[in-house]
């Protein structure tokens, strides 16, 4: 459904992409997994033809999206990363604005966009610079499906709304994947990367790694410890001068440890004991997707 070949772009002297390449199956939802600046959102300015690549190809559903990018439009979706609707038309005109475009209605496609705009539907008279983060994820969700497209592309969706809105989205992509449309969606949130079918690890505009986040999990390769203290403040600069140190992370209310060689877990805690730090705690934890991204990132720095 997507198939992307040493796609590259700068901006002046800056990179955005370096020669990219993947694949989408049919129906599969792979996630761009990376930070702000790692090239996530030039990457699929490119593939819904909003962007010219300087060097290599990509094609979506078949098209080139270069040569082909009108037939293109009508027949993917899109939801860019900054809430794009007109603000002050109603939740109702905008689905109606964007059905027009291609041509439908709403009525004529409901049963595409009916499981998320009956959230939203109670409001449909409301203006909507007036609704709430997760409400507007809703209508431009809905904006993005109202045309039946085969192919959405979502940059960033969940940035800037809270957790509970967040796991509705999901649940809403988890809906759609089931109906065979295939989603490319990008994320700075490394817990939303076990969602996904795929993902790729982004950094600076270049792709780390791909494959299936249970894949990429399963070869982290080394133990990983979760350590706090009472002063989990202070922990990381501490842990970083214990001698058997590796890489010392902070995630959530712990701190993840890797080291060199075997653990020695009474001289780690008598080193923290020494310094003050009481209520010590150090148990061996399973990797995520975000401790594997940190790894990498980790490997790469020092070639």
């Amino acid at each position: 459904m997507i198939s992307v070949r040493n796609i590259s772009k700068s901006y002046n002297s800056t990179v955005g992409i370096k020669s990219i390449s993947f694949e989408v199956k049919k129906g599969e939802l792979f996630g761009l997994i990376g930070p702000d600046g790692a090239g996530k959102t030039t990457l699929i300015r490119i593939l819904t033809t909003l962007l010219l690549p300087d060097t290599g190809s990509a094609t979506v559903l078949g098209l080139d999206v270069v040569k082909g990018f009108k037939a293109l439009r009508k027949n993917i979706g899109y939801m860019p990363g900054r809430f794009s609707l007109y603000e002050d038309l109603s939740v109702e005109e905008n689905l109606n604005l964007f059905a027009s475009i291609f041509d439908t209605t709403i009525q004529e496609n409901y049963d595409l966009v009916g499981d998320i705009y009956s959230q939203i539907e109670p409001f449909k008279k409301r203006m909507a610079g007036k609704l709430s983060g997760g409400m507007k994820q809703k209508l431009a969700l809905s904006c993005a499906m109202i045309h039946a497209p085969e192919v959405i592309f979502l940059d960033e969706p969940t940035t800037g709304v809270d957790p509970v809105a967040r796991k509705e989205f999901w649940a809403m992509l988890k809906k759609l994947k089931e109906r065979g449309i295939t989603i490319l969606v990008s994320t700075p949130y490394m817990d939303e990367a076990a969602l996904c079918d795929q993902v790729a690890l982004m950094q600076d505009g270049e792709i780390m790694q791909i494959d299936t986040p249970q894949n990429i999990i399963s070869r982290f390769g080394m133990k990983l410890f979760a350590v706090s203290s009472d002063q989990l403040h202070a922990l990381p600069r501490l842990l970083r001068q214990y001698e058997q140190s590796r890489t010392v992370f902070l995630s959530g209310d712990t701190i993840h440890l890797t080291i060199k060689g075997d653990i020695d877990m009474a001289g780690l805690q008598t080193f923290l004991s020494n310094h003050g730090h009481q209520q010590v705690e150090i148990k061996e934890v399973s990797p995520s997707v975000e401790d594997c991204f940190l790894e990498l990132l980790t490997k790469m720095n020092h070639l």
